[in-house]
């Protein structure tokens, strides 16, 4: 069985499709905690063969079609960039595996709702990898307000930003490559919004944008019926403490920099007496919990979770698109056109 400390038995093999950055972050996580990397894939066999070396795993494949086609393969780990993640999530869910697809989930909700709907109809887990979602300090987070411990919550607060690199040709920087501030960085506020809070009535933002034509930095404003409110931002050019607050009627939650990793938070008193002070050292860099979170899925023979079911990653992407529409930000997974062309692709660069 999977256990609830992010470690695995090793019976579910993964196949990692992609050999960029956070394909090793999640690699290296899943070794450290008992999970069985099986195979990797690339657009070459050079490049699978040096992330299998550096990595240790078993079979490297020089393609994705080669790594989701092999029996040995349960569960296909998509760590390309975001506008591949579409056909390359597709073609895994085709070939009958379960599926972990890095964040943003996709370009746009038609292309999730896609995913989803396949997923479904094969019977197949798909979940996004909002690594954040799965940490112990988030699950004791969502303890304590369902406790009533803070009071009514009136209001998220979540900030990420960072100063990356300024290059004009880097993926970040590119909109043909799904740059800019909000898919990569936004992500992690606007998941974290929903996660307290649930889906907005209505959002409104605001954006500055880049000499490339990507948003620079993005904040919104996301409004609930109750009244209460979530404050989300994010940028990529210029760093920040990058803290998060949950604010109730009886007090509130303060999230350490940086919120969306392992890091202790403090639950204050509406009088700022301290009511509890969490701290609990993480193995790893934290990535394995949505890995076993994916096999407990499979385990139980269920395709939705409650931690962050697929319904959820379409309505976040939805709220990526209203926020998109708002500060006049278009990619070319937003036409039909290009959304079919994409869909005989092999996948991004890696």
């Amino acid at each position: 069985m999977t256990l609830s400390n992010g470690t695995s038995d090793g019976t579910i093999r993964w196949g990692i499709l992609g050999t960029g950055f956070i394909a090793g972050l999640q690699a290296k996580d899943l070794k450290e905690n008992g999970f069985t990397v099986q195979a990797v894939g690339s657009r070459s066999l050079e490049s699978s063969g040096s992330f299998a070396g550096e990595y240790g795993v078993a079979t490297a494949h020089g393609s994705y079609e080669d790594l989701v086609a092999d029996p040995m393969v349960d569960v296909v780990y998509v760590a390309t960039p975001h506008p591949f993640h579409h056909a390359n999530a597709l073609l895994a869910l085709n070939a009958g595996k379960h599926v972990l697809v890095e964040k943003s989930f996709t370009m746009n909700a038609r292309e999730a709702q896609e995913i989803v709907d396949l997923a479904e109809s094969k019977g197949l887990v798909v979940l996004e990898a909002m690594w954040t979602r799965f940490l112990p300090h988030m699950i004791r987070i969502r303890e304590i307000i369902a406790a009533g411990t803070i009071g009514e919550v009136r209001k998220v607060v979540a900030t990420h930003n960072q100063s990356l690199p300024k290059d004009p040709a880097h993926r970040l920087n590119d909109p043909a490559l799904g740059g800019g501030a909000l898919l990569d960085l936004g992500i992690y506020p606007i998941s974290f919004a929903f996660d307290i809070l649930g889906t907005p009535g209505s959002i409104k933002a605001s954006a500055s944008m880049s000499a490339t034509g990507v948003d620079r930095q993005t904040a919104a404003v996301f409004e609930y019926p109750n009244g209460a409110q979530a404050i989300v931002d994010c940028e990529l050019d210029a760093a920040s403490a990058n803290r998060a607050m949950v604010i109730g009627t009886d007090g509130w939650i303060d999230i350490e920099h940086t919120w969306y990793n392992p890091v202790p938070f403090t639950v204050f008193a509406v009088d700022g007496t301290v009511v509890e002070r969490y701290e609990q050292p993480v193995s790893s860099r934290g990535m394995q919990y949505q890995a076993a979170e994916l096999e407990r899925l499979i385990r139980v023979g269920s395709t939705a979770g409650t931690i962050l079911p697929p319904g959820e990653t379409v309505a976040i992407m939805a709220a990526m698109d209203e926020i998109r529409q708002q500060i006049g930000l278009r990619y070319a997974a937003d036409s039909e056109e290009a959304d079919s062309k994409e869909a005989g692709s092999e996948g991004g660069p890696q």
